[in-house]
């Protein structure tokens, strides 16, 4: 009963991988930074701040694992990382995902300096 409800909290089920997936910030980052057009790694460090060639490499590669990312040869000594059919499945997703934290990311970290004065307070008295 693999599509069963609730399906999702057994070991093996496959939305799992799924999950891991869009749970890593740098892959969302590097699919979504691929949905528009294909890229050369040094256009991808430049595209997401913060990621290390190292770090993009190692993510690279897992997507590519994954189906979702495609390496391709543009032309001599050029080398593109490209969206699959199946990574471009995930840009809506990622899409909604990003509109979410765009609406809603001041209110989370308004509530954080709330806890966090709060706590501060707390300690101090």
């Amino acid at each position: 009963m693999r599509n069963a409800a609730g399906s999702v909290f057994l070991a093996d089920c496959p939305t799992r991988l799924a999950v891991e997936i869009i749970s890593d910030k740098w892959a969302v980052l590097v699919l979504f930074g691929l949905s528009r057009k294909p890229l050369r790694h040094g256009e991808l460090v430049d595209l997401i701040g913060g990621v290390s060639r190292k770090v993009l490499t190692q993510t690279l590669r897992r997507l590519q694992e994954y189906g979702l990312v495609e390496r391709r040869t543009a032309e001599p000594r050029r080398i593109e990382y490209a969206l699959t059919d199946l990574g471009r499945t995930l840009v809506e997703p990622i899409e909604g995902l990003t509109n979410w934290a765009r609406d809603h990311g001041e209110a989370v970290v308004d509530f954080q300096e709330t806890q966090a004065a709060a706590k501060s307070s707390a300690s101090r008295n």
